[in-house]
């Protein structure tokens, strides 16, 4: 997503921005397409995960199962695609590629943009963004080339131009906080049901009697419909959204949000959104910690936490309006949702 809310950039600034994805599961490759940029696709079928040659990448990068494929099988059909297409930029973003597969592309790219936010891997590139509030650019000395220009923290936050344009609304609201309105937003495929297991916990919650719940997901997540059936169950009006299109409007207009510590972290961050933050993800654990460092949000440890930690933060926060403001100005204060604007001055189309 952080990837096609750069490509939307571009592409008003006259750029043409095509896109290589791998069909996993839960992709969104017609969701790209739906934007109107091409796609080539990469075919699921490749190594077995449990071969000796995954053994191997696994044992260099933590995240090489995600892939879908052996670096070197990635980078042979990226460059079926890439040596028609000798863009200007190459832009990565993907957790189980490092400079091995960069620089065996270098040959039909001008210059390589890697996203990231690990900082547990080299690269061989000319820009590096990881848009991670509190991200030392010193993290990158070791992993990157002395003449790359390392863009760190989350003033450089990837996110669509309504979260912008919707800002000062999103903050002017908040000066009087209000309970009514909840939003749960665990990601849009959701696969181990994190969204059903806060919905059970926020039964033993005390909300305000009129508070209204939204939740958020994908069309393709493996457990809408027990989600839409426990939201029938709920004390209070719960509403379950699929495949929305006016996410920066739902978060300005929601009073507190319960969400995962992805991606998603900064939109909300930009409207001042008050947030019971869930680790899903070991990826996602730094992220959330700054977070809580910088009182921006409370945190549930992981999924295992759900019951026991859920109910009590939900009572602290519908009990302290003052606390749910406190959170809210810290949140709006690390991304104010200009981050496309000065990424894009860095690629020199």
């Amino acid at each position: 997503m952080r990837c096609l809310t750069l490509a939307e950039a571009l592409k008003q600034d006259g750029g043409d921005c095509q896109f290589i994805c791998r069909e996993h599961p839960g992709n969104l490759i017609e969701h790209i397409r739906s934007k109107g940029f091409q796609v080539h696709v990469l075919p699921l079928s490749g190594s077995n995960l449990s071969s000796s040659a995954f053994k191997v990448e696994e044992l260099q990068l933590a995240h090489a199962a995600w892939l879908g494929a052996t670096h070197q099988e990635d980078a042979a059909q990226s460059t079926a695609i890439l040596s028609e297409m000798k863009p200007d930029w190459l832009i990565v973003d993907h957790y189980a590629l490092d400079a091995r597969w960069e620089v065996t592309l270098k040959p039909y790219y001008q210059k390589l943009m890697v996203i990231d936010d690990l900082a547990d891997r080299a690269h061989r590139c000319d820009l590096l963004l990881d848009q991670t509030f509190g991200r030392d650019a010193k993290d990158y000395a070791a992993w990157t080339p002395d003449s790359c220009t390392l863009l760190c923290g989350s003033q450089y936050s990837l996110l669509r131009p309504e979260f912008a344009a919707l800002r000062s609304y999103s903050l002017e609201r908040r000066k009087n906080p209000q309970l009514q309105h909840l939003l749960v937003t665990m990601g849009g495929v959701d696969k181990d049901n994190a969204t059903g297991q806060i919905l059970q916990a926020l039964k033993n919650a005390e909300l305000p009697s009129s508070c209204q719940i939204s939740v958020v997901m994908g069309s393709t997540a493996p457990w809408l419909a027990e989600v839409r059936q426990l939201a029938e169950q709920m004390p209070w009006q719960t509403t379950v959204k699929v495949g929305i299109s006016d996410m920066a409007q739902l978060m300005a207009d929601s009073d507190l949000a319960i969400g995962a510590a992805g991606a998603t972290s900064w939109e909300r961050c930009c409207l001042g959104l008050p947030t019971v933050m869930l680790v899903l993800a070991s990826n996602q654990r730094k992220i959330a910690q700054t977070l809580e460092l910088a009182k921006a949000v409370l945190l549930v440890q992981g999924p295992e936490d759900i019951a026991n930690c859920l109910p009590e933060m939900l009572s602290t926060l519908t009990a302290s309006p003052e606390l749910r403001a406190r959170m809210s100005q810290a949140a709006s204060e690390i991304t104010n949702g200009s981050g496309v604007t000065l990424v894009i001055q860095h690629l020199e189309l």
